[in-house]
């Protein structure tokens, strides 16, 4: 199975971690480091190990996957309470919360690794073969890749961030550490994915690499810069001049046709869930894999599929339990019912659980069968256990082969998908729609194309073809095929803070939940929507710096809300 490398410490590059996130001290790995990397070969195990940091639970194995996307009006943690790790994706955590340190620190760590490698290799390559050296050229733009999506996931959450560019700055005392202007940060980014997009090969015509399955590719860079652009444009630093930025990057790639959407919307989760890689839609995947059967503390294997999966009970032997941590949000799933043609609800939203056997959530003991499936058609049946609805796509038992299957109750091989082609398509709408204040036919037909898929191909395609909209209406269509497409895939709360809408939405989502709960139907019971009490304007948008950062790096300042 071609997954990332497990890679030795030595040929990682692996740092101890002390003082600030980004504070290195030398290790002994450090000295032999220095006579490492004289080939291509060598080159490419390290830069394997920046590849590596991805996989980390403080990266997509947990928190950038799901964790720290949940709270939204799509996706809700289960429980009534803050108790535990709840108190994250309820918002009702304080600056010292440990998963928001081990974020920060490990986005940090793969930045320095970055930064390792590229220092390294540059000392190196001059010696290399005339062939070793264009794979290499390669490799550098890979890593500046990895770098510049760290960067981007620490400055689209903490706005705020040390800009470290050399393994040297990561040196200084504590108290000399400042942060950047957010257009620093945003601008050395494009630089990376500029540099990168002019260097890499598209997947299809990778002659380089013997094995490019989960690398950085040419449609990856574009794919990834148009989304920083996007981002840039929006909350906070609201640079709209970068509008004409995304339409010429997404432009450039959706006319490329080097990538294009698998004709059927089920294949993705079928081929993320057993590490089946395939560049047409794919342009940044987390591939994880474990070595041994029952997910071993040091493999890469991740949490998809466990924590945002459907809920099953745990058989030994034959499977793990899955707790079933996220939820879908009812008005969210109510809402996109209404639209009975598209297929990719019943393919994304769980109404159902694996006990003994397959089981309707919405079946009590007194319910046939033949009665819970027309409570379950039924929008205004509001039972109680409709609110256990789950995301479908990570459905074990229902996608996972027995060679891809951990028997575990906490770990899983699945992949995580960061951006799909059809990410690009509604960015490139989006971004057409913003410039020139209202869609034009190429917006229309990026939008179509997704949506026509997500109806199932229909030979007529009045019925899922947006046409004559407005500037204001486009824009809506725009987010709610967003939600549509890529619910649960952890755009959705990043997407709602950078449009500058994330509190109003939640407090929204609040009311219409109010209005759905049928009190008699409950035994009295609330309805739990917890984030709604802690969610705060001008202040959850944003993570908080790490408590530990600010006190060791005594210039930083606090974000919005969280002094």
């Amino acid at each position: 199975m071609n997954k990332i490398k497990y890679i030795a410490i030595l040929a990682a590059g692996l740092l101890a971690f002390s003082s600030c996130a980004f504070l290195t001290e030398k290790s002994l790995t450090e000295i032999d480091k220095n006579e490492y990397i004289n080939d291509a070969d060598e080159a490419e195990s390290v830069l394997n190990g920046v590849y590596r940091t991805l996989v980390e639970d403080g990266a997509y194995a947990m928190n950038l996957s799901f964790f720290l996307n949940m709270g939204t009006d799509i996706s809700q943690v289960e429980g009534s309470s803050t108790e535990n790790w709840r108190i994250v994706p309820t918002n009702a955590f304080p600056t010292t919360q440990s998963q928001i340190q081990d974020t920060w620190q490990v986005l940090y760590k793969g930045i320095y690794r970055a930064n390792d490698f590229l220092e390294r290799v540059s000392l190196k390559m001059d010696e290399y073969t005339e062939e070793d050296y264009a794979r290499t050229v390669i490799y550098i733009a890979e890593a500046r890749c990895l770098r510049a999506m760290f960067y981007f996931e620490l400055v689209r959450r903490w706005n705020s961030v040390p800009l470290i560019t050399s393994t040297a700055q990561s040196y200084q005392k504590a108290d000399e550490f400042v942060q950047a202007d957010p257009e620093d940060v945003y601008k050395f980014i494009e630089k990376d994915l500029r540099y990168a997009a002019d260097i890499l090969p598209y997947a299809t015509e990778d002659n380089y690499r013997k094995n490019n399955h989960y690398r950085f590719s040419k449609g990856a860079a574009l794919g990834l810069l148009a989304k920083v652009y996007c981002t840039w444009a929006g909350w906070p630093v609201q640079n709209t001049e970068k509008w004409k930025d995304a339409v010429e990057v997404a432009g450039s790639l959706v006319h490329s046709g080097k990538h294009d959407l698998l004709p059927d919307y089920e294949q993705l989760w079928k081929n993320t869930c057993n590490g089946q890689w395939d560049p047409t839609e794919s342009l940044i995947e987390i591939s994880f894999y474990s070595y041994t059967t029952g997910g071993g503390s040091s493999d890469p294997c991740g949490r998809i599929g466990k924590w945002n999966g459907v809920k099953t009970t745990f058989i030994a032997g034959e499977r793990g339990s899955c707790a079933a941590n996220q939820y879908a949000v009812l008005p969210f799933v109510y809402e996109w019912r209404e639209h009975t043609g598209d297929i990719r609800c019943a393919l994304s939203v769980a109404n159902y659980k694996y006990s003994d056997d397959w089981m309707l959530i919405c079946k009590s003991d007194k319910d046939s069968e033949e009665t819970a499936i027309a409570n379950e058609a039924d929008p205004t049946k509001k039972q109680k256990a409709k609110q256990a609805y789950t995301p479908a796509k990570w459905d074990e038992q229902k996608y996972v082969n027995s060679v891809n299957r951990l028997i575990n109750s906490d770990k899983s091989n699945i992949n995580w998908y960061f951006l799909r082609y059809s990410d690009v398509l509604l960015l490139y709408a989006e971004a057409i729609n913003e410039l020139y204040g209202g869609p034009t036919a190429e917006a229309y037909s990026a939008i179509n194309k997704v949506r026509r898929r997500g109806y199932g191909n229909p030979d007529d395609t009045s019925v899922c073809d947006l046409k004559n909209l407005d500037y204001t209406s486009f824009q809506k269509a725009v987010r709610d095929e967003r939600k549509w497409e890529l619910a649960f895939e952890g755009h959705r709360r990043t997407d709602l803070v950078r449009w500058g809408i994330y509190c109003e939405t939640i407090q929204e989502t609040d009311q219409a939940l109010k209005k759905l709960w049928i009190p008699e139907n409950n035994n009295n019971e609330s309805y739990n929507y917890v984030v709604a009490k802690y969610t705060k304007k001008n202040k959850s948008e944003l993570l908080p710096i790490p408590q530990r950062e600010k006190d060791l790096c005594k210039q930083f300042k606090q974000n919005p809300g969280w002094e």
